[in-house]
């Protein structure tokens, strides 16, 4: 594997992390429910998140940025 190939991938992965924390902290805040939904079912509170884009703007904008550099390593 490429350096820059690793270093993508390394840093893909560490901004869809940040991302789910953001969206885990976002959704407690809005209801108890959809915060163990976060936290047990991270895919599924990503499309929660697009119905709730006015508080969830920055976690989906940053998992759309390391999605992006998944894809593109």
């Amino acid at each position: 594997m490429e350096p820059i190939t690793a270093a993508m991938i390394t840093f893909g992965s560490a901004i869809l992390l940040v991302s789910w924390v953001l969206l885990l902290i976002t959704s407690f805040k809005e209801d108890f429910t959809w915060g163990l939904i976060t936290l047990l079912l991270p895919p599924i509170s990503y499309i929660y998140a697009l119905f709730r884009w006015s508080k969830a703007k920055e976690a989906i904008l940053l998992a759309a940025l390391g999605l992006l550099l998944l894809i593109l390593a």
